[in-house]
């Protein structure tokens, strides 16, 4: 027995001998000392071979009954066995696998008769191996592959993720300009704001002036920075403050909310002002900065090109009793009340909420209503937003 090397640890010194008893147990006609790393693949596959095809024979005596004075397959692989035996499992695995299929056989076999020679019971009376047909079973290698060839496994397709963009009619609807159509090929307000905010409908812009979706903010302008909706109208019917009208489906939307207001007794609604022109909106911001600055004018109003009121997609609202309020009337009024209440029925949602400026970029205004559509602004009410950007998965816009 070669002494461990000391400059090795007890257990790896022992687990280094184990390997190297395991090792000559196996080679023919005596193996050389097991180096300190792990016998290669081949090395091992060769040692098993030529154990296999030199050795006369095994029985259960000592030595062959042929009279051949090298120790036979049997008596090597008690060796083996014995020592392996002592390897932790996770290393005799890692033996087996890499001394590949040949000597996996001998290592399986060395462990079993090992494991016999070891418990003190009489081996060669409880264990015979048949030289022959060992060899025989190393010799023949891995099964055949049958004629028909080997198993093919069966993979299942998985359809890819399904997006309004293609769909023949949502983009057909989006090229017509019909957003009523659009949200009804994608199946309703729910699924779209749900497949825009995934990111799985690109071909949605969030972006286009001309969507009743767009989203305005103090990190996403108007494009382009004085654009201008050509189907603005005044709405019918309803008091106005201002000569300033609203893009078609907003001022009739705006009609049939200040009606249902009237006919529910929560009094007349008006409305200060609606679409603002890119130099309105100059003016109007100019005269918040002269009055307070600009960190204060940023906190109230739109710089222009950044304002909702440009898109002719959101309306002032003011509470009406004979005379007009003002807006800041309209939070604690009846009418103010129903809008909360309301509003979404007729596509309208309260576009600066209490307590979200750090999210929208404004301090709250119960009197700006925004103008999303009746479909997404039920989605909007019925999932419990407060403002677009979270709405659409879009980032927090507090500043420019």
């Amino acid at each position: 027995m070669t002494s461990p090397d000391p400059e090795l640890s007890p257990r790896r010194a022992a687990r280094a001998e184990a390997e190297r008893l395991a090792t000559a147990a196996l080679s023919l006609p005596v193996a050389p000392p097991a180096p300190a790393e792990p016998t290669t693949r081949r090395q091992l596959r060769e040692a098993a071979t030529g154990a296999i095809a030199v050795s006369p024979g095994v029985g259960r005596a000592p030595l062959p009954a042929s009279g051949d004075s090298r120790p036979g397959v049997l008596e090597r692989l008690r060796d083996a066995g014995a020592a392996l035996a002592s390897l932790p499992a996770r290393r005799r695995r890692r033996l087996a696998i890499a001394a590949g299929s040949a000597i996996a056989i001998l290592i399986g076999s060395a462990l079993v008769i090992g494991t016999v020679a070891g418990s003190g019971a009489d081996a060669t009376a409880s264990a015979t191996v048949d030289d022959s047909a060992l060899t025989a079973a190393v010799a023949a290698g891995p099964p055949a592959v049958p004629d028909a060839g080997l198993p093919v496994p069966e993979v299942s397709a998985v359809a890819a993720t399904a997006t309004p963009c293609d769909d023949p009619a949502f983009t057909a609807a989006l090229a017509a300009g019909d957003d009523a159509a659009a949200l009804a090929a994608a199946g309703g307000g729910s699924a779209f704001r749900a497949a825009v905010a995934s990111g799985i409908a690109p071909c949605v812009s969030l972006s286009d002036p001309n969507r009743e979706w767009v989203v305005v903010n103090k990190q996403r302008p108007l494009d382009p920075l004085d654009y201008r909706a050509g189907d603005l109208i005044m709405p019918q019917n309803v008091r106005a403050l201002e000569d300033s009208a609203l893009r078609a489906a907003a001022a009739n939307a705006l009609t049939a909310m200040v009606k249902a207001a009237s006919d529910a007794g929560a009094g007349e609604i008006g409305y200060l002002s609606a679409f603002r022109s890119y130099s309105t909106q100059q003016s109007t911001y100019a005269g918040r900065v002269a009055v307070g600055g600009v960190a204060e004018a940023d906190r109230e109003s739109a710089r222009a090109g950044y304002s909702e009121h440009q898109s002719g997609l959101a309306v002032d609202i003011v509470p009406c009793n004979g005379s007009c309020g003002t807006l800041d009337d309209v939070a604690a009024s009846t009418q103010g009340a129903w809008v909360r209440e309301h509003a979404w029925e007729f596509g309208f949602i309260t576009r600066y909420a209490e307590g979200r400026d750090s999210v929208s970029g404004y301090e709250p205004e119960a009197w700006h209503q925004r103008y999303i559509g009746p479909e997404l602004a039920r989605a909007y009410h019925e999932g419990g937003y407060t403002t677009l950007e979270e709405f659409f998965g879009l980032p927090a816009a507090p500043t420019y």
